[in-house]
């Protein structure tokens, strides 16, 4: 086992690629196919890092996919739920050899949508939002990032998304959230925490800004 672990200084610029080498150094884990998982508190900006981290997959002539756990929630109280649906039909069946399926929930008609397939063909999965990283899914991910940033912050960036009106169940699902990461030590169990409001100069099609990394050891034999 060749250990690729290291600390990072708070504040550390760290490039995708880096990561998408320790991924692809790496045999998968999900059937044929790498799991990403990207979680952290709402308003933090996992979604934006979902969309570099694609970005410099597909450079790589990866073929990717992106599954947003909001398109699985059934509203606001619905993100354990949602994590159900991805672990039941997603990811074990992607696993077993077999696409994966889900329907996208539509918020303003209050109901699910349109279904949508994964292959079991994808070789990187991407998997953003609130429980991403739920401890049933760890067995099957090749990396685990946690992105944070200040509770100001977030909330600005939630009602200014959402508007007004939406404050209060913003305010209620960070209460939920906060104990729902204690209860699964989603934190402690990140691979890597992004910043999501850097101060630091960088490139963010490039890089995260990381607080801390301690990437998972491959088998250099299946590099």
């Amino acid at each position: 086992m060749e250990s690729t672990e290291k600390a990072a200084d708070h504040g550390s610029p760290l490039t995708i690629d880096s990561l998408l080498d320790v991924v692809q150094a790496a045999p998968p884990r999900l059937g044929r196919t790498r799991l990403i998982g990207i979680d952290g508190p709402a308003g933090s900006g996992k979604t934006t890092v979902a969309a570099h981290v694609r970005a410099r997959a597909e450079a790589r002539v990866l073929n990717t996919y992106v599954i947003h756990m909001d398109d699985l929630y059934d509203g606001w109280t619905g993100a354990e739920r949602g994590f159900v649906l991805l672990r039941d039909h997603v990811l074990q069946r992607l696993a077993d050899g077999r696409e994966g399926r889900y329907r996208r929930y539509d918020w303003y008609a209050g109901a699910y949508a349109e279904l949508h397939v994964v292959p079991s063909t994808v070789d990187l999965l991407i998997v953003e939002g609130v429980t991403a990283c739920d401890r049933d899914a760890a067995n099957w991910q090749s990396l685990r990032l946690w992105v944070e940033t200040s509770n100001e912050v977030r909330l600005h960036r939630g009602i200014e998304r959402d508007g007004e009106p939406l404050r209060d169940h913003w305010l209620e699902w960070m209460r939920w959230e906060r104990d729902h990461f204690a209860e699964q030590t989603t934190r402690s169990r990140a691979h890597v925490i992004v910043d999501g409001a850097p101060t630091v100069p960088y490139d963010p099609a490039l890089e995260l800004v990381t607080k801390s990394v301690a990437l998972p050891p491959h088998d250099s034999a299946a590099s």
